[in-house]
């Protein structure tokens, strides 16, 4: 082989092997540890940097995506849990990471806005001209993507990220807004967050719990991100005083850890727990009923990676006891194949999991 062929080979070569991995022949689902009876299969490939996803009435799932600016529809028309088509319904936005779909229309969060595409199924190969809902919300990139979902009060939350590491924000940020799904009645629901990228309510108490990722450079395992229990609104959860409820942050800990809410439970230190949902399914074991599912995108500023992966967050009541990982193996080493970044439970009582490294979305199902 030419000196001048092979910088062309190895580009080929490389593109290949890119080109299979996005179609899911290179995903190397065999490395993926599940609990006993579970396994896991392909959903979808090809849906580029997928995160948090949303169910619509007839069946279509749709994904946003964070820097792709994507929003994707993902039809499984044969009913045989595998995607027959992905379909780009819109592109060129804001990050638009979060999607929610109420009474036929798919909501759409970018940094700065809410947007709305009504009748949405129908025209899948041709969206309709998106309605703002709501354009008032803070421009900063910085944890400013959105994970939203619409509440048992019928309302859209829509979180703001502190626009920082750390810093006191002001009262615009480093909170869970919600507001009328028409956009109106916009008020904070709670505040003292630095960033949560996924939250549920409990289907017993209808009550909110959220994840919320720890501030970075504190050391490996300090602070840890947070699963936190929000019954009602109003609470404080710290931010920028205290982190994990018992540290106070060197800088701008000027309030005692007392005065603040604290965590529910403490996680996996910048293990980037994210997209979250309780189980509601009914093919899992009874022991995952009404559990918090929890997609852990993985560290980036931590000398041993960990996270990539999907956990469990056990619970007694209204109380948080138990963390261990449910799907693990996307991390092999000190190196990630793919990054969890949100989960569903689908009607069939099987779990979706979004990953918005290698560009799929995978499907997890239980047999006796």
């Amino acid at each position: 082989m030419s000196r001048y062929f092979r910088p062309i080979f190895a580009i080929v070569i490389i593109a290949v092997f890119v080109a299979a991995l996005r179609s899911g022949q290179a995903l190397p689902l065999e490395k993926i540890k599940l609990p006993p009876g579970f396994s896991i299969s392909i959903y979808a490939t090809g849906v580029r940097n997928a995160r948090q996803m949303a169910l619509g009435s007839n069946g279509t799932l749709f994904v946003g995506s964070m820097n792709a600016g994507n929003v994707y529809a993902v039809v499984d028309r044969d009913k045989d849990y595998r995607a027959d088509e992905v379909i780009k319904i819109a592109g060129g936005l804001d990050m638009p990471s979060g999607v929610a779909f109420r009474n036929g229309s798919l909501y759409v969060a970018e940094i700065w806005r809410v947007t709305r595409y009504d009748n949405i199924e129908a025209q899948l190969k041709n969206p309709p001209k998106p309605v703002v809902v709501n354009d008032k919300f803070p421009h900063d990139q910085h944890h400013g993507w959105k994970f939203i979902a619409f509440g048992p009060d019928g309302m859209l939350y829509v979180p703001v990220g502190a626009p920082c590491n750390v810093c006191r924000p002001d009262e615009r940020h480093g909170v869970i807004d919600r507001m009328n799904a028409d956009g109106s009645g916009l008020e904070v629901f709670a505040m003292g967050i630095r960033n949560t990228v996924g939250f549920d309510w409990h289907p017993g108490t209808k009550e909110l719990w959220f994840t919320d990722n720890g501030r970075d450079n504190m050391g490996d395992n300090i602070p840890p991100d947070e699963l936190n229990y929000a019954p009602r609104k109003g609470m404080n959860f710290g931010f920028p005083d205290c982190h994990a409820g018992t540290i106070p942050d060197p800088e701008f800990g000027k309030e005692p850890c007392s005065k603040f809410t604290p965590p529910a439970m403490n996680l996996t230190p910048h293990g980037a727990a994210i997209g979250m949902r309780f189980y509601t399914g009914s093919i899992f074991p009874a022991e995952y009923r009404n559990q918090i599912f929890i997609a852990e995108h993985g560290s980036w500023n931590r000398s041993t990676p960990i996270g990539y992966r999907v956990m469990v967050a056990r619970l007694e009541g209204n109380k948080a006891v138990k963390y261990e990982p449910f799907a693990e193996g996307w991390l092999q080493g000190s190196r990630a194949w793919g990054r969890p970044a949100d989960v569903l439970v689908m009607p069939d009582g099987s779990l979706l999991v979004a990953d918005d490294q290698a560009d799929a979305i995978y499907r997890i199902t239980y047999r006796k």
